[in-house]
């Protein structure tokens, strides 16, 4: 809604204007427990190979500690947070996923250095990994080692130093440029993706400085890492820039990495237009396989789960050394489909690629309360995402994964039925995904003669009797059935406590009344701002009153199950100040640099997405004294304005982000 800057760099990890086939997705790796046999795979990065790894986007380095025991209870083995790096602070340090502050601020580097605004300090980045540590949960940092912001007054002077002292040489001299042809490999790895300027990453100095970081890094606890667009940042024999120097960054990633082999790291190589994919998984050790992602979106979309289909990697000659996802961050914000995907049907995916042998699979935890019309939820970045990663289905799913290790795998629809699928693991377990329309009793199955207990709901029976499975009620649509009797140990249900999905969290009211939410506990402890805590059951109310200072009231939210393993939720109500702007109330802006057209546009907006018009917004006059004027013409409740010449993007513009606040009669200059 801000800026053409917002649209434009809605998803640094996808290249901007890419062709379908480049959108997203991701499969990884053996399930041998050398981290697999293909390209340059690190040795000794089995454990978190054959395991599951949940993306904790956008969750703080505090709220990722708090939730360590139900991320492990989850059966989750690893974690990937977002960007630790230093980075752009937006709208005057908003906190919003998207709005006031931006989600993707700490995919735009200003330095190499652990700690930003969004996500904790260094300090606290330590702790986390050692809580983890302790759960034997592995963590996966997102790094970017291709670009800056493009905001370079916020680029540190150490990280230009380490580029060679100027913009000029931290930068490609392609930089000038924005990619057109994402198969010209020069363009694809020298210029501009997205408008973000692009680090000359075979500078040796620079090399050293952001390997020192990723080295930093690794002393905190960090166990492997997923480079973003690392699609833009040469291989050895791409075409180079006549600079001096070598496309060895990839090479320099393995010898400058502190012990590079029992590392787990990958790339984000989006398929498509002369990906390089192969080369990619050689030169990094693995890759998404975003392909892989399309189709099993595709598959649930339309209930078609043909076996053939659903096996194919779709990675070209590539080692199987890739990360699967149903969906990522970039898919879920830019793909534009994601609400066709509802939990029922993401939990449908998750059963197909992680119960596969291949592939290690990556969960994607969407924002908290997010609904099919409001993908941001809750809204806030910190705080922990929705639930979904603790669903009975999700947990179920991986520690079948993790009991079926060295298992063979076979993909089968039951009696050609292509709207349901099963993943056999040899003859020790299965997984049964049905989609649309119920599944009848007495299909053929690779499981010994017995009875399983689904371990997804803990108590309905299915028996195997000469190869094929019955059971009493057919198999509802929407449903994952996890069999497995060998390596399964048995668990409470993990406590789940939070708030009603109709929670208002935003107001500009005096305050917000909350239901409680909690399972599978008998009692929860809830505390305002840090206060004392107080115990709930599941429903009570909670009136949430604007504070006296600043606009955010934090409720934190505790429970314990039966085996008094600790859940944790965060959640954050946020009151606005109110103001009034009548019609007629004027504004002046002084254009006093050159960069700035003749002509000048005022855009006024709200978030109450109220906005004067689409962006450039509505012409100025130009006064006679050389300053543009503005003058209301109805009524506004809480406008911001921003200045700007009529340029699809924020290149100049006032301010950049955030708008103003409207005071009558005041002159505007640009800083």
């Amino acid at each position: 809604m801000l800026t053409g800057t917002a649209l434009s760099l809605g998803g640094c990890g996808e290249d901007s204007g890419s062709s379908k086939s480049e959108s997203k997705t991701e499969s990884s790796e053996s399930s041998d427990s050398s981290g697999g046999s293909g390209g340059g795979t690190p040795k000794n990065a089995g454990k978190v190979a054959e395991g599951a790894v949940l993306q904790v986007f956008s969750w703080d380095f505090n709220t990722i500690r708090e939730s360590m025991p139900d991320i492990a209870a989850a059966g989750f083995t690893a974690v990937q947070t977002s960007p630790v790096n230093a980075c752009l602070e937006g709208e005057d340090g908003g906190m919003e996923l998207y709005g006031d502050g931006k989600w993707y601020y700490h995919y735009q580097p200003t330095d190499f250095k652990i700690g930003n605004y969004q996500l904790g300090t260094r300090d606290e980045f330590k702790a986390m990994c050692d809580e983890a540590h302790k759960y034997g949960v592995s963590v996966l940092v997102d790094v970017i080692a291709n670009h800056t912001t493009p905001e370079l007054k916020a680029v540190s002077q150490d990280l230009i130093d380490a580029g060679g002292g100027s913009f000029e040489t931290l930068f490609h001299k392609n930089n000038e440029k924005d990619i057109t042809d994402y198969s010209d490999r020069l363009q694809c790895t020298t210029a501009k993706m997205g408008g973000l300027p692009d680090i000359n990453t075979e500078r040796p100095s620079f090399q050293d400085y952001f390997f020192k970081y990723i080295n930093d890094c690794i002393d905190c606890g960090a166990d492997g890492f997923r480079y973003d667009t690392a699609k833009h940042i040469g291989l050895p024999d791409d075409p180079k820039e006549d600079d001096g120097f070598k496309n060895d960054f990839w090479d320099k990633l393995k010898t400058k990495t502190k012990d590079y082999d029992s590392k787990f790291i990958y790339g984000e190589v989006l398929q498509g237009g002369n990906d390089k994919i192969v080369e990619y998984v050689e030169a990094i050790g693995r890759t998404t396989s975003s392909t892989y992602g399309d189709k099993i979106r595709a598959a649930i979309n339309n209930s078609s789960f043909n076996a053939a289909s659903v096996q194919e990697y779709w990675m070209d000659d590539a080692p199987l050394n890739i990360v699967t996802w149903v969906e990522s961050h970039d898919n879920y914000i830019n793909d534009g489909t994601w609400h066709q995907l509802d939990n029922d049907k993401v939990m449908l995916g998750w059963a197909i690629i992680t119960a596969r042998k291949d592939g290690t699979p990556l969960f994607f935890s969407r924002p908290y309360n997010c609904t099919g019309d409001n993908s941001w939820g809750m809204n806030r970045i910190g705080a922990q995402g929705d639930d979904m990663y603790k669903d009975a289905r999700v947990s179920a799913v991986n520690f079948f994964r993790a009991a079926m290790k060295g298992e063979d795998e076979k993909l089968v629809n039951p009696n050609d039925d292509i709207t349901a699928l099963i993943v056999e693991r040899g003859k020790k377990g299965a997984v049964v995904v049905n989609s649309e329309k119920e599944l009848s009793s007495g299909f053929e199955i690779n499981l010994p003669d017995g009875e399983y207990t689904d371990r997804v709901d803990g108590k309905t029976v299915y028996t195997v009797k000469s190869g094929k499975l019955t059971f009493d009620k057919p198999i509802s649509e929407n449903t994952v059935v996890v069999l497995y009797n060998d390596g399964y140990t048995e668990h409470a249900a993990m406590a789940n406590v939070g708030v009603a999905k109709d929670t208002v969290f935003k107001t500009d009211g005096t305050s917000i009344d909350v239901t409680l939410t909690l399972e599978n506990a008998d009692e929860g402890k809830y505390s305002v701002d840090g206060g004392e805590a107080k115990a709930f059951k599941n429903g009570d109310k909670l009136k949430i009153e604007k504070p006296a200072e600043g606009n955010v009231v934090k409720v934190e939210l505790r429970a314990e199950n039966k085996e008094k393993t600790p859940t944790y939720e965060r959640v954050e109500f946020t009151f606005e100040d109110v103001y009034q702007v009548k019609k007629g109330t004027k504004v002046y802006f002084k254009n006093t640099d050159d960069e700035w057209a003749d002509d000048i546009y005022i855009y006024i907006y709200n978030t109450k997405d109220d906005e004067n018009d689409y962006w450039p917004g509505e012409k100025m006059k130009k006064e006679s004294d050389g300053r543009y004027s503005y003058t209301f013409p109805r009524d506004w409740n809480t406008p911001l304005i921003i200045f700007n010449d009529g340029n699809s993007d924020d290149s100049v513009q006032y301010p950049k982000g955030k708008g103003l606040v409207v005071e009558p009669d005041k002159t505007y200059t640009a800083e």
